[in-house]
C-alpha cells in the first residue's frame, strides 16, 4: 500500500512540474530578455498596458512597419496604448501599439 502512495505522489509531482514547465515563459540562456515584442513574436496579450515611451513618430513607424498603411488619427490612450485607424490589405483597421511594441488590430 506505501509503495501505491508513493508512486502516486511521485507522478503527481511529475506532472505537476511537467505544467508549471509548459506554461511559464521561454527564457533567454544567455540572461538576455527582450522587453519589447520582435517581429517574429507577440505577446498573446497584446495590447499590454502599461508605460509607453514610443514617440509620436515612433509608434507610426513601428505600426507601418507591421503592414499598416494610410495611419491617421493617432492618440495615445490613459492606459499607454496608442491607437490608430489605418488599412491593412485593403481592408480599414483600428489599430493598437502598447509599450512592448506589440501591433494588434482591435
Amino acid at each position: 500500500m506505501k509503495k501505491i502512495i508513493l508512486a502516486a505522489a511521485l507522478l503527481s509531482a511529475t506532472a505537476l512540474s511537467a505544467a508549471a514547465q509548459t506554461s511559464a515563459p521561454a527564457t533567454s540562456t544567455d540572461g538576455n530578455t527582450p522587453a519589447v515584442a520582435t517581429p517574429e513574436t507577440k505577446n498573446p496579450t497584446a495590447p499590454v498596458e502599461g508605460a509607453n515611451s514610443f514617440t509620436e513618430e515612433q509608434a507610426k513607424t513601428r505600426i507601418e512597419e507591421a503592414g499598416y498603411s494610410e495611419v491617421k488619427d493617432l492618440k495615445k490612450d490613459d492606459k499607454g496604448i496608442w491607437m490608430a485607424s489605418g488599412m491593412k490589405d485593403g481592408k480599414p483597421a483600428m489599430i493598437a501599439l502598447d509599450y512592448q511594441g506589440n501591433v494588434v488590430a482591435k
